[in-house]
């Protein structure tokens, strides 16, 4: 939902420097601002998403697939998540596709039918890996990045949980999150990102572990690294969106499978 997305920043922008950038009598989280003709209208959004709307209705070209395998405390994840994927998502969304894959360096064992995890940075890693597997799971991918974009940007990934849950997808119920988390549903998500990072190949050396349609080189990791918007632009086959251009700061920290 790119004109919702598009929107967050621009009203993180203006409110820098003072501005107002959507209606006061707007209510709805920004994904769910292009979710009818009424909200839209409500939200003062009307233009943008039907703009948004006919975009991806023309839209013929494959889009750029950017995976991140991540851990839910890692500084250099929550870093790249937050300040470079999700930003640039934001602004590119018409040409670019998200997969979060919360697992990173952990270890899985099965013990008597139930798999147990072991994190690299302790039991409110797995906690936080496993909030984020569950939300990325019960709703839609804009709602789940605004909410997984809150908690990561909080001083306190957890203790934020809550509130990022109520503000960016109220239509869930934190006790279904948290049924979720400590039930059988959470466990098995949480095995199949164990799958899918363990079936990367080069395995992982490392978090956050960037891939481009699919594939993971040292090269492709240091251009998403250091401007991922640049390398999405430069790697779309199609007509170049409006957007393309610019570039952005470069945050590269990693944390060691070891």
């Amino acid at each position: 939902m790119k004109a919702a997305l598009l929107l967050v920043l621009t009203v993180w922008l203006n409110v820098q420097y003072g501005g107002c950038a959507f209606s006061s009598s707007c209510s709805l989280p920004p994904s769910k601002w292009c979710s009818s003709l009424d909200s839209a209208i409500q939200c003062g959004v009307l233009k943008q998403c039907l703009l948004s709307n006919f975009t991806r209705s023309h839209q013929t070209v494959d889009q750029v697939e950017v995976g991140l395998y991540y851990e839910s405390l890692c500084p250099g994840c929550r870093l790249f998540l937050t300040q470079m994927l999700l930003p640039t998502w934001v602004l590119l969304e018409e040409i670019m596709s998200v997969t979060l894959v919360p697992y990173g360096n952990a270890q899985e064992k099965n013990v008597g039918g139930k798999y147990v995890f072991e994190c690299q940075h302790g039991e409110q890693e797995c906690l936080g890996n496993m909030i984020e597997t569950c939300l990325l799971n019960m709703t839609d991918a804009s709602a789940a990045y605004e909410t997984i974009h809150c908690m990561e940007s909080a001083d306190d990934v957890i203790s934020a949980a809550k509130s990022c849950v109520d503000l960016f997808s109220p239509e869930l119920k934190w006790e279904s999150i948290d049924s979720c988390v400590n039930g059988d549903k959470g466990n098995q998500l949480m095995h199949q990102n164990a799958l899918k990072t363990q079936a990367l190949n080069p395995p992982h050396k490392y978090v956050p572990w960037i891939t481009v349609n699919g594939a993971h080189t040292d090269d492709l990791q240091d251009k998403a690294s250091t401007s991922l918007f640049s390398l999405v632009c430069s790697m779309y086959k199609g007509p170049k969106p409006a957007a393309c251009g610019g570039s952005q700061r470069g945050f590269r920290s990693y944390s060691n499978n070891e």
